[in-house]
């Protein structure tokens, strides 16, 4: 509960799953790590100290020296350390009327927090950051994604000849690029005009989208670090180690890599779904060698439209055997693709099976020869000048097929309509 007097008791868990976020990191992971009490008074701290890391006696962190490749830039990642969660203040009101509120339930909870280098030379660079860091996160199984979440992020600002300044209480990436940009160009200003640039922590404004100041930034020798006397020094076994490595999930770029080269499925088409965990478990749990392009289509152009928040996937009734079922009924020309896409949005919202669905909304694929041709001869009937102009512009032929699909709310077989007008014009 992180209150005053209480003991710390490590966790097991939280030991494994920050080993595992360093490992992948590319960090160096040391064979002992310790703990230290970082001692500081906020209202958000009831006790006055920390319980964190720090690389005083050597690299004592869970991981140190690792580094992501976010675009063309490689971000060296200088120490992974695991420490305990304050709790959260709560901003409202105005300048002239604010008060601070504090939540104390998330206070002492195991916390593990990602230090950078400043490789950063712009807000975009930072945003492609966090966004590859995220899918990391959740591809691990470590953390929920979004700053409403699990996961929070806090930025460094600088420029030449000026102080660090750190800007807290951002509530998304897209905050966060903002902030950035605005404190870039504070600090611009004010060392235009020989103003010295105060190193100290200011709050995101959301409603003004300006940083403003919340307290000077002590230095390092302020929080007097000591060893934390109540959690011994904790020797990460090579046997733990490797235990992680077998546990370890494949890797967003692994994933894409076998999606490419292993099913055909277009590049752009599996970046989008190795990124996401909830898309690319969905992927794993219904694909096969004959079905994996047409579910990766289905996924990227379709379902990620319906479900496209954490809110709705929660309500979906949608599961990796609709998702099978639908693939398997368009290959085998069961089902249309124009009546697949209604056949979805339905299995989203009520969770029956496709069969039932077909049934209820008459969506099966009209492939009977016999019963098409009826079809078609009574659009080429209704579309006469049409169907004349396609004997010379065969694009006129397009026009008539959307008519088929039209009188049979896309239901028709595309390649037989289009095989029957081509022999009526013929």
């Amino acid at each position: 509960m992180g209150l005053p007097g209480s003991l710390p008791r490590l966790n097991q868990k939280a030991v494994e799953k920050a080993t595992l976020i360093a490992m992948a990191l590319n960090c160096e992971i040391p064979e002992k790590i310790a703990f230290f009490r970082k001692n500081y008074f906020y209202p958000d701290l009831p006790k006055n100290f920390q319980i964190t890391q720090l690389n005083i006696y050597g690299k004592t962190s869970i991981g140190s020296l690792g580094y992501i490749v976010a675009g063309d830039k490689k971000i060296q990642i200088t120490r992974v350390q695991l420490e305990e969660d304050p709790g959260r203040l709560i901003y409202e009101g105005n300048s002239k009327n604010q008060i601070t509120l504090v939540d104390y339930n998330r206070a002492g909870t195991p916390l593990v927090e990602i230090v950078t280098e400043p490789d950063f030379e712009n807000a975009k660079q930072v945003r492609i950051f966090l966004n590859i860091l995220s899918d990391l996160l959740e591809n691990l199984d470590v953390s929920e994604p979004g700053l409403e979440g699990a996961m929070r992020a806090d930025a460094n600002v600088s420029i030449e000849g000026g102080n660090k300044v750190e800007i807290k209480n951002i509530g998304s990436f897209h905050d966060l690029e903002k902030a950035i940009d605005f404190e870039l160009i504070r600090q611009e200003s004010l060392h235009s005009r020989d103003i010295p640039i105060v190193q100290e922590t200011r709050h995101w404004d959301d409603k003004r989208k300006i940083t403003i100041s919340a307290r000077s930034k002590e230095e390092e020798l302020d929080y007097r670090y000591f060893l934390e006397g109540d959690i011994p020094w904790i020797k990460i076994e090579k046997e733990t180690k490797d235990r992680l490595t077998k546990e370890m999930p494949e890797s967003i770029s692994s994933k894409k890599e076998r999606y490419v080269n292993k099913y055909s499925i277009p590049a752009q088409v599996a970046d989008v779904l190795s990124s996401d965990k909830f898309y690319s478990d969905l992927f794993e749990q219904s694909h096969d060698s004959r079905n994996a392009k047409e579910i990766a289509n289905i996924i990227t152009t379709d379902l990620m439209g319906l479900i496209d928040t954490r809110e709705k996937r929660e309500k979906s009734k949608f599961t990796s055997d609709h998702l099978k079922e639908l693939a398997d009924s368009i290959q085998s020309k069961k089902i249309t693709r124009n009546a697949a896409k209604n056949a979805l949005y339905e299995m989203v919202k009520t969770g029956k099976a496709l069969s039932e669905i077909i049934s209820e909304q008459n969506l099966g694929n009209i492939s009977d020869e016999t019963e098409l041709e009826k079809i078609v001869n009574d659009v080429i009937l209704q579309e006469r000048q049409a169907f004349e102009q396609s004997k010379t512009n065969p694009q006129t032929i397009n026009y008539l097929v959307g008519k088929v699909m039209q009188k049979t709310k896309g239901n028709a077989d595309p390649k037989l309509t289009l095989d029957l007008l081509n022999k009526k014009i013929k």
